[in-house]
Parts: structure tokens; sequence; C-alpha cells
């Protein structure tokens, strides 16, 4: 069974790719973080399995939020990335959303029909 962990980037910001890194970034060391510590099994897994990561694509922080729910409801780790504002984008804006690590098929129940970005 493989495993993988997904994070999803709103396209509606403009934001610079050096700006989206840092934001996938954050999604992905959350969710490791998070799975590491209450879905121990899981995460052991996916990181034997080696660390799978999948960027996709949504259009705005209303789906974004949207996702959280349905991965929420289904019990996957996820966490919902807020910018502190430094930069590009204004304090408190969402930018991603990482779910994961879980198995690919319960992840793609939630992020099945994204786009890669």
């Amino acid at each position: 069974m493989e495993y993988k962990l997904v994070i999803v980037v709103r396209t509606d910001l403009g934001i610079s790719k050096g700006k989206m890194a840092a934001q996938v970034s954050h999604a992905a060391v959350n969710c490791s973080l998070q799975s590491k510590k209450s879905d121990s099994s899981n995460f052991k897994k996916w990181y034997a399995d080696g660390q799978k990561k999948v960027v996709v694509k949504t259009t705005n922080e209303s789906s974004l939020r949207q996702l959280q729910q349905h991965a929420r409801d289904v019990g996957l780790t996820n966490s919902l990335i807020t910018d502190a504002g430094l930069t590009e984008v204004p304090p408190g804006t969402v930018t991603c959303l990482g779910i994961g690590p879980a198995t690919e098929t319960k992840i793609n129940e939630i992020t099945g029909k994204l786009s890669l970005f």
C-alpha cells in the first residue's frame, strides 16, 4: 500500500514560486510533525515508503476549507497554512492545506480530482 502527503495550493493569490515553495514546506512540515505525534503508524509507513509528497491546486480559500473539513470528517491529519504577511500577502491569508500522510486511497477520496500544480 502506498502512502503520501498532499498539499493543496490556492491559485487565486498570484504568489511567487518561492513564496509558494515556502508555504508548501510549512504544510509538509506541520503535517509530518502532527502525524508523527498523533498518527504514528501512518507516519512510519509513509516515511519508510519514501515520503511521497504531491502538490495540487484549487481556486480559492473556500475550497481549501471544504477540503479541510472533508479531511477532518474522515480523520486525516491536516494543516491549514496561514501566512504571517511579511512579504507578498496580507497577514492571515490562508495559502494552502496539507493532508496526510495517509494511504493514497484515503487521500484520493478528497484530492484525487484536483490538478497537479
